[in-house]
Parts: C-alpha cells; sequence; structure tokens
C-alpha cells in the first residue's frame, strides 16, 4: 500500500524535483538556525562530534518533511480537494519542522529578547530537551506521513492486490 502509494506520486519528475527542492531548503534553513553553518569567514559546515545526533535528525526531518508536504500537494491537485483535508499534513510537517528548530541558539536569544524571564525559561527548556523534541517532531512527520499515505489510497482508490490504481 505505502510503496504503490510513493510509487504514484513520484513517478512525476515534477513531485521528486519539488520533494528535493523542500528538502534542500528546509535542510539548510535548519543548518544555518542550528549554527552548523557558518558565513564568516567563509562559508564552513562544521558539525562538532558531540553533535552528530542533532545534525542525523535535521537531515530526517527535512526529508521525511519533503515527502510529506509534496504528497500533500499532490492529494491536493490531484483530487480537487480542499484544503482542510489536507491540512493536517501541512501542520504536521510545520509543527515537526518547527520543533527541531525552536531550540536552535538564535531562535532562543528572540525568545528572550520578546518575553524575558519566561522566554529564558523556554529557551532552557528547549536546549536541554532538543533532542527529544527533533525525535518528537520526527515522530510527528512520519504519523503524518502515513495518515496522507491512507488519505491517497482512499482517494486514488488504489488497489494492494490487484496493482490498480484508478485516479
Amino acid at each position: 500500500m505505502y510503496g504503490q502509494t510513493f510509487k504514484l506520486v513520484f513517478r512525476s519528475k515534477k513531485y521528486l524535483r519539488l520533494a528535493v527542492s523542500i528538502f534542500f531548503g528546509l535542510f539548510a534553513l535548519l543548518l544555518v538556525i542550528s549554527g552548523f553553518v557558518f558565513f564568516e569567514p567563509h562559508l564552513l559546515l562544521y558539525v562538532p562530534p558531540d553533535r552528530t545526533i542533532d545534525f542525523s535528525l535535521i537531515i530526517a526531518v527535512a526529508a521525511s518533511s519533503g515527502l510529506v508536504i509534496t504528497m500533500s500537494i499532490f492529494r491536493l491537485e490531484m483530487n480537487k480537494i480542499g484544503v482542510r483535508k489536507t491540512s493536517s499534513s501541512f501542520i504536521g510537517s510545520i509543527i515537526g519542522a518547527g520543533a527541531g528548530a525552536c531550540s536552535c541558539g538564535s531562535v532562543g536569544f528572540s525568545i528572550i529578547s520578546i518575553f524575558g524571564a519566561a522566554g529564558v525559561t523556554a529557551t532552557s527548556f528547549l536546549t536541554n530537551y532538543e533532542i527529544p523534541l527533533r525525535i518528537l517532531s520526527l515522530v510527528i512527520i512520519i504519523v503524518t506521513y502515513f495518515v496522507t499515505t491512507r488519505g491517497l489510497q482512499k482517494e486514488c482508490k488504489i488497489q494492494s492486490k490487484n496493482n490498480v490504481t484508478n485516479l
């Protein structure tokens, strides 16, 4: 079921390019926000040995977000359904990526300057629980993937036994 839905969406190069673009855009954004990419004195990507798990989770969040968002766009375009039915897919991806980015330094300083003492508490919490939050965001995106796949299966009438796809 999931393989057929995946093939249905990504048989078009348009959707494959879209997924790759979303992945690289989100990956670059999360790397900059997380402090893995430096622009001064020259462009540098540096992953300290103690933060390899964070880096791996950023890759996983960006890749899974690229898949889920692309599948949601495919669902919108193919079935001409309203945004309400696919809003959970977009919201799951946004929450997943947002939870992965919230604990980063530059975002933390913004939270502190806006909210004062409450911002310090929130930033401290986000910094201490950065890895669990990224894992939680990945779980949210994976659940969203399965929900989106199920929705596509119902709407496109993918039959797993006969390998027949009706659009």
